[in-house]
């Protein structure tokens, strides 16, 4: 140990450390770190955080203070750590952790989930270790947390391990401060942990242990549909590479055109099927195991099998095993497509073998939430899956994949991850805000729903949730708001909704606010998008905030979504300062889902009544109907304008033929995107011209001159690819030049993007870099999805400052020329 000066009498000090410090190996942590200074003392979970008590010589003290905050395991985050002189305990003589303490509030993060470490693979591959390919290793530096965890403290006792005692070895394990199982709450092994076994589509065991593993991978080698109970729900898994397979699942699961995800057994599998930089690697072999997208390699090992995977994007999905049963079953799985001399159906010349790769997508139906209990998945299942993985282990917080890319936008600290859907892995770690307030809860959107609630200085976003349209999204709801409340212990102190009076949140909003006495704020739905990442970004002050989402309640209203607001977030104030051209949606909801309808309504904004030289992409198979939007475009009924960009994008996507009937939100505009790939696209970089009409406030982003030149080409029979670039491009530039306009008018320089068309990668990639060259500085998401699911902060962020005394309402004084 180290020679540490001694003084006259011992010297006590205290740390309350808060963070993401229980259920990491923190308190092993500060047992070793005490024993290495020859310190006496103690720690111990409390409501207020990790309570630490170290007694000995001053330089001892000091350096444990250091070492304390410096030389963290692997999952630990401190966000605070306070200290305190105390009198010095005579006759003290050992450190020692002592047991838990609970209370009404606290000030602890729940760690997230994280995958598999390297230690426990070492000892699940080691025949004669006692946890060989046992499918629930764990460790205090991996494994499950958060979808285990019922309340804090994070003891065994308040997690769904609190129901498998430890055996003799594992309590020894759990008990020695130099095992690195010291204090694991999930520590388990197949004599006391839980339990696997394979069952048919009526419930009936089939195999058990071992043998269920190696029954269902053989029989995911034949082409069977596995339901697998996994962290934070169920997954369907199929061959990927087995075209029949696949398009069975599509067809049972009812989940038409929208991606799926696959996994792969390593970094050298992913990179055989997608091309994947080093920043991509870098979050694919994250402990947060994301679906990470990246370009798909043409020709692909996945043969045919490919085009019903990803069928309107270049992208591909991947993640990497990130529990112990995902290892065993690609082993397994790996070792029976061997036995059957499986290699893969390489697509068309140059195409290696397929590495084992398996589907794996959320365990639903289409619309409805992750299934999480046994009886819940072989009911609500059994018409889609073969056989069923169980296990006896409770799922108690259910949590999709997360899902994310990287995108290079040309900021200074390198490319930087873009999420699409944030929940496993990464929940409920918070966002920090940049100064403290009451908690406040943000209710959140209808779709990709989630819920906020904010505690001093953090935001606590809820994982994805999904479309709040049914009862079982609306009782998933229900549960994370009481569990987030539960576990955070406290009552929030107002509710932010959604402007729109008819969305479930808003209802819940009402409800709960009512029921509690508390303030109710509406925010406006792109309002809420930029406050979103004005929090994320920790930023005070006025911006000139982009919004470009699909459609949204304005306060005007009608429905919005392609917006330039002037936000100030201290005031608090706002003012739409311009919008895309305004048109209708013949048929309302049916126009999102049916582009063609908003093709056609462009051109009736643009006084095209009849197709011009060739017909209309749509009228073969929509001729009577399209008869009917135009009297209802003409007669203006059931047809409410708005300024949407995603309905901008699903226009040029149906004028061109590329989409015409949308099979899941935003199919269209992704299939558009991804037309830019094909002949002719990438090498046009001219672009289409976007003026800006500012002869009134609001001014007007004229996208009718836009869609008028995506007409003009494709009337000249100009390929897909070069009209989607030039669309592309010049809509880039047309939204550089409104906020540089802006900005000069206002004196601001920070520009806010926000929505959920920020998702198209090619405006996430160069909109960013045409502000920068414009000398503004553009804010982005980072922590949260730019679509909807930011929303319930943005929500409770503009609560917060309300709360604090702020008007509200329009800006004034901030425009100090015009446009």
């Amino acid at each position: 140990m180290p020679d540490h000066a001694s003084t006259p009498s011992p010297l006590r000090r205290r740390f309350v450390v808060t963070g993401a410090v229980q259920g990491v190996g923190f308190r092993p942590f500060v047992h070793r770190l005490a024993r290495e200074h020859a310190l006496t003392g103690s720690v111990r979970n409390t409501p207020e955080g990790v309570a630490v008590e170290v007694q000995g010589p001053s330089g001892a003290v000091d350096a444990f203070g250091h070492d304390l905050l410096h030389r963290l395991p692997p999952l630990a985050r401190i966000v605070s750590c306070v200290r305190a002189e105390l009198e010095a305990v005579p006759g003290e003589t050992a450190f020692a952790i002592l047991a838990s303490t609970a209370g009404q509030g606290h000030n602890v993060l729940i760690s997230p989930d994280t995958a598999t470490c390297a230690d426990c693979l070492a000892d699940m591959d080691d025949p004669a270790g006692r946890r060989h390919d046992y499918p629930f290793t764990n460790c205090t530096n991996c494994g499950p947390r958060y979808t285990i965890t019922r309340s804090v403290p994070y003891d065994r006792a308040t997690t769904s391990m609190a129901c498998f005692p430890l055996c003799p070895d594992c309590a020894r394990e759990y008990a020695d401060p130099g095992d690195r199982r010291f204090h694991a709450q999930p520590n388990a092994c197949p004599v006391c942990g839980p339990r696997l076994w394979l069952a048919d589509a009526s419930g009936r065991e089939l195999a058990s242990g071992g043998e269920a593993i190696a029954a269902a991978a053989r029989a995911l080698a034949g082409g069977a549909l596995l339901a697998m109970k996994g962290l934070g729900g169920f997954h369907l898994v199929c061959d990927a590479a087995d075209a029949r397979a696949v398009a069975l699942l599509r067809e049972r699961k009812h989940r038409y055109g929208k991606p799926l995800a696959l996994m792969v057994a390593d970094r050298q599998a992913a990179r055989a099927l997608a091309r994947l930089d080093a920043p991509a690697l870098a979050q694919l072999t994250a402990p947060a195991r994301p679906i990470v997208l990246a370009p798909a390699r043409r020709p692909s090992p996945l043969g045919p099998a490919l085009a019903l995977l990803a069928p309107d994007t270049p992208e591909l999905g991947l993640m990497l095993p990130y529990t112990p049963l995902h290892h065993v079953l690609f082993k397994r799985y790996a070792e029976a497509r061997a036995r059957a001399g499986a290699s893969g159906q390489p697509d068309g010349p140059g195409a290696s073998p397929c590495p084992p790769a398996l589907v794996m997508t959320s365990g639903n139906l289409s619309s409805e939430p992750i299934c999480t209990g046994n009886r819940e998945a072989l009911a609500r299942l059994a018409g889609v899956a073969d056989i069923f993985l169980l296990h006896d282990r409770d799922i108690l917080v259910r949590c999709d994949d997360s899902v994310l890319r990287v995108v290079d936008d040309g900021a200074p600290d390198g490319p930087g991850p873009q999420f699409l859907r944030r929940a496993r892995g990464f929940t409920p770690a918070p966002v920090f805000l940049s100064r403290p307030g009451p908690t406040v809860l943000g209710a959140g959107p209808e779709l990709k729903a989630t819920l906020c609630l904010t505690k001093g200085d953090q935001a606590f976003v809820s994982q994805h949730i999904g479309t709040m349209e049914n009862l079982e999204t609306s009782g998933f709801y229900q549960e994370m708001a009481a569990h987030l409340q539960d576990v955070l212990r406290v009552e929030p102190r107002a509710v932010a909704h959604d402007l729109h009076p008819d969305f479930m949140t808003t209802a819940f909003a009402r409800e709960y606010a009512a029921a509690r006495g508390l303030p109710l704020f509406p925010v406006q739905h792109h309002l809420a998008h930029i406050h979103a990442v004005m929090a994320e970004n920790r930023f005070d002050g006025a911006v000139i905030g982009l919004a470009l989402d699909g459609t949204g309640l304005g306060e005007d209203g009608t429905l919005w979504g392609g917006e330039c607001l002037l936000v100030d977030n201290q005031e608090p104030c706002h003012e739409r300062l311009g919008h895309f051209s305004p048109v209708r949606l013949p048929g309302g909801e049916a126009a999102i889902r049916e582009p063609w309808r908003v093709a056609q309504a462009f051109l009736h904004a643009l006084g095209v009544a009849e197709p011009r030289g060739r017909p209309w992409p749509w009228l073969a198979a929509h001729g009577p109907a399209s008869a009917l939007v135009a009297r209802m475009l003409e007669r203006e009924l059931n047809s409410p304008l708005t300024t949407s960009c995603g309905r901008l994008f699903d226009a040029v996507g149906a004028m061109l033929g590329i989409k015409l009937v949308a099979a899941y939100e935003a199919e269209a505009a992704i299939a558009l995107e991804s037309a830019q790939y094909g002949p002719g696209g990438q090498d046009d970089e001219s672009g289409y011209d976007v003026p800006l009409r500012g002869a009134a406030q609001p001014a007007q982003l004229d996208t009718l001159a836009l869609f008028a030149q995506v007409l003009a080409d494709w009337e000249a029979g100009v390929p897909a690819g070069t009209i989607s670039r030039r669309f592309h491009l010049g809509l880039v530039r047309g939204l550089a030049d409104m906020a540089a306009a802006f900005a000069a008018a206002t004196g601001l320089d920070h520009v806010a993007l926000s929505g959920g068309s920020m998702l198209n990668r090619t405006l996430a990639t160069l909109l960013p870099r045409a502000l920068r060259a414009r000398g503004l500085e553009p804010l982005v998401h980072r922590a949260l999805p730019p679509g909807d699911g930011c929303i319930s902060l943005g929500q409770a962020a503009l609560a917060l400052r309300l709360l604090e005394g702020g008007p509200g309402g329009t800006c004034h004084g901030h425009l100090s020329t015009p446009v």
